[in-house]
């Protein structure tokens, strides 16, 4: 969280200050004039611009989680570019306008003081209202960055609370600080973190499709960075630097980085050798060679009760010092007759404003309007248009409907229970469902439309399927839509998984019966190593545990719910043995249970060809078994003193990979970007798992240290997380 909070803590600090000296100058400058009374207006104005700020980052928010997945990484993209355009054009503006902040402002408000009150509410309004729209923009591509708020929200809160005491500080003498070097470190600084936001923003645009080389990385780091240590979070919390970057990022972060510093530090050594000058010029002239240190540090813009805010330890510039002494405008103004005429009496026609209808309207515009904004760019189910099916008739009452995310209200006229699609009726590509859809009832079916072709298809329980009539809906195409598999689709994958299973209960039954022999024959180091390598191999066939029926159990059953624990007789297979081979079990007392694990390796691969392999198993297992991998090997559950979970692990991975090899060509046409993000996946992962295998040896779970599991956990989640479309995607559908 902390980590996230450091660039926000920053925009905070250096916009508030800059807004909150704003409001100091305005605050000054009224009093010095006299104009107390007109205070209100300047309050009035910054807390319009609050308002509008705070507004502005509602719309953001609630615009963009509307938005489909790929809509909001290209809509984050590109706000994160416009923001980092903002903040490199404020960098450069404060560090050309620190020293003469307070009379440019200070001009302003006696030029407002001069034309009423509208314009000294809109003065103050302009002048904190950018500072406002700056932050929430900031704010919003930094908690997008991070994925989480709290962070960036706690950080610009606590910027913008030291800036406002910095500003009061400031403004009660307490404090005197040079802003010009401040405004050019915190400057250097912002630009490093822009450029991280910018090699962020590219990177959203690259997964939102608006930019090619999502998968060109310069570097990938992620099998030998460990991204949860406290470092990493650091990096990418404060600077957005990643373990995998892509030669898009890295080109952005490095092009703004030279260009945008070279010209900042240029600009500021340039104000330097001007402001050496400009000392030196007046030290002559005063004829005292007087430090340019010792002159006034800011042009004094109060009265003697208010004492000047210090904007720079430099000398005043001609126009700070034209501006230091009261103008004629401000000598009218703090004029009774010119600034505040006497009141008159109200009259029976006359009715004064409330006070508070001013505050109230400035607040509640921006947020009436963000709300309407929200609103309309929301897109809301339509009102339920409500479709009959039946096993013959399907999609009675449908008619074209509207563009946008749409609520449809399934009601089953008929007799039998029926599955329900919306479908591209050119494609069969199913763009939403409802299964078990039962005679009489009314489900919904929430669906995105877009420009194409839609028709419904209702697949009963006992009967045909039937198909609506297609309606064209007008627009861009963009709704996201799964062509669907049949069990057909799926035979040959089966086919070719059914093979690998089956040589590799071949290789099992000769592995096991090697570790019985060496059991029986008292060979208890030879059987530690045949354990290993015949307990790999059943390991790698991970993907048909689901068809193997009660012989898993037999052959690969924990102890977990056992009475007995590892010692009932029900314990048997492979963790029993492994029990008693590395717990000092005699060879005597494990001679049965490895020859009825031999014997049970030889009972399953002669049943295997005849048992019921359910297509459908296929894409499910995909997930499965490295879910099995995390909750059992990673953790050392299923360890029984042997310290081999990772090998176990990589046998499954080795499994997984081989399950991916034979769906390959159903996913490639249905998501093409999905194979090679897994692959990446899968080569990471294998990295960390063979760091921690040594010859013959393998690194036990509990002895890994902290950073080490942390990157193996996170490797695997990662896998999972990338893996889970395939179900879906490959999910076994009537409509087909």
């Amino acid at each position: 969280m902390w980590d996230d909070a450091f660039p926000s803590f920053l925009i905070g600090l250096r916009e508030g200050l800059e807004a909150g000296l704003i409001v100091s100058v305005l605050v000054a400058t009224l009093v010095r004039a006299g104009a107390r009374s007109r205070l209100p207006q300047v309050w009035t104005g910054v807390l319009a611009a609050i308002a509008l700020s705070m507004s502005f980052g509602a719309v953001l928010t609630f615009t963009a989680a509307s938005l489909s997945t790929t809509a909001q990484e290209a809509f984050g993209g590109t706000l994160s570019i416009v923001a980092v355009a903002f903040v490199t054009a404020m960098v450069f503006w404060m560090r050309r306008s620190a020293r003469s902040l307070a009379g440019e402002i200070k001009e302003k408000v006696t030029e407002a003081l001069a034309m009423g009150a509208g314009v000294l509410v809109l003065t103050s309004f302009l002048a904190v209202g950018r500072e406002g729209l700056e932050t929430a923009l900031f704010l919003w591509t930094t908690a997008r960055a991070a994925n989480e708020s709290a962070g960036p929200l706690a950080g610009a809160g606590i910027g913008l609370v030291l800036a406002a005491a910095l500003c009061w500080g400031l403004y009660r003498r307490v404090l005197r600080i040079n802003l010009t070097r401040f405004f050019t470190a915190t400057g250097v600084v912002l630009i490093i973190i822009a450029a991280g936001v910018l090699g962020y923003g590219l990177r959203d645009l690259q997964e939102g499709t608006v930019l090619p080389g999502g998968t060109a990385y310069v570097f990938d780091l992620t099998g030998s960075v460990d991204a949860g240590a406290w470092y990493s979070t650091l990096l990418q919390g404060v600077l957005n630097l990643t373990p995998a970057m892509t030669w898009v990022q890295v080109a952005g972060y490095v092009g703004y980085l030279a260009v945008v510093m070279t010209l900042f530090v240029r600009g500021v050594r340039g104000q330097s050798a001007a402001g050496q000058g400009v000392s030196a010029g007046a030290g002559g002239a005063a004829g005292g060679g007087k430090p340019a240190a010792a002159t006034p540090a800011a042009p004094s813009i109060t009265p003697p009760a208010v004492p000047p805010i210090a904007t720079s330890a430099v000398p005043p510039s001609a126009a700070e010092r034209s501006v230091a002494s009261p103008s004629a405008v401000e000598r009218s103004v703090a004029s009774p007759s010119a600034a505040e005429p006497p009141s008159t009496p109200a009259t029976a026609h006359t009715r004064r404003r409330p006070a508070w209808l001013i505050p109230v309207a400035v607040v509640a515009v921006p947020a009436l309007l963000a709300g309407l904004v929200v609103a309309l760019a929301h897109p809301k189910p339509a009102a339920g248009e409500t479709v009959a099916v039946s096993e013959t008739d399907c999609g009675q009452g449908f008619t074209p409907p509207e563009p946008g995310r749409q609520d449809f209200l399934m009601h089953n006229t008929g007799n039998q229970t029926s599955e329900v699609y919306l479908i591209d009726p050119s494609s069969n590509a199913v763009y939403g469902e409802i299964e078990g859809l039962a005679p009489g009832t009314t489900r919904d079916l929430v669906a995105t439309v877009a420009g194409g072709t839609y028709a419904w298809r209702c697949v009963p329980a006992d009967g045909r399927a039937v198909t609506s009539k297609a309606v064209r809906v007008g627009g861009a195409a963009g709704a996201r839509a799964v062509v669907p598999v049949s069990e057909r689709d799926l035979a040959a994958p089966l086919k070719a998984y059914r093979a690998y299973v089956d040589r590799g209960l071949a290789t099992l039954v000769t592995q096991t019966r090697k570790l019985s022999d060496d059991i029986r024959a008292g060979r208890l180091g030879a059987a530690r190593t045949d354990w290993l390598t015949a307990h790999r191999t059943y390991a790698s066939l991970g993907a048909a545990y689901g068809t193997f029926e009660d012989f898993d159990q037999k052959i690969d059953g924990r102890p977990d719910g056992l009475p007995g624990g590892v010692h009932d007789k029900h314990f048997t297979g492979f963790l029993r043995i492994e029990y008693g081979l590395w717990h000092g079990e005699p060879a005597s007392g494990l001679k049965g249970v490895a020859q009825q694990l031999a014997d049970n390796s030889a009972g399953l691969r002669k049943a295997f060809p005849h048992q019921d392999f359910d297509a459908s198993d296929l894409p499910l297992r995909a997930h499965e078994i490295l879910e099995n991998t995390l909750q059992f090997e990673l953790t050392g559950d299923t360890d029984q003193g042997s310290g081999t979970g990772l090998a176990t692990a990589d046998a499954n991975l080795a499994g997984t990979r081989e399950l991916l090899v034979v769906l390959q060509p159903l996913l490639t046409t249905r998501a093409p970007r999905l194979l090679p993000t897994v692959d990446a996946d899968i080569t990471r992962l294998q990295k960390l798992l063979d760091s921690a295998h040594h010859g013959t040896g393998w690194t036990p779970v509990d002895r890994l240290d902290r950073t080490a599991k942390a990157r193996l956990d996170g490797a695997t989640g990662q896998l999972l997380e990338d893996l889970s479309p395939v179900p879906d995607l490959l999910e076994v559908r009537k409509s087909a």
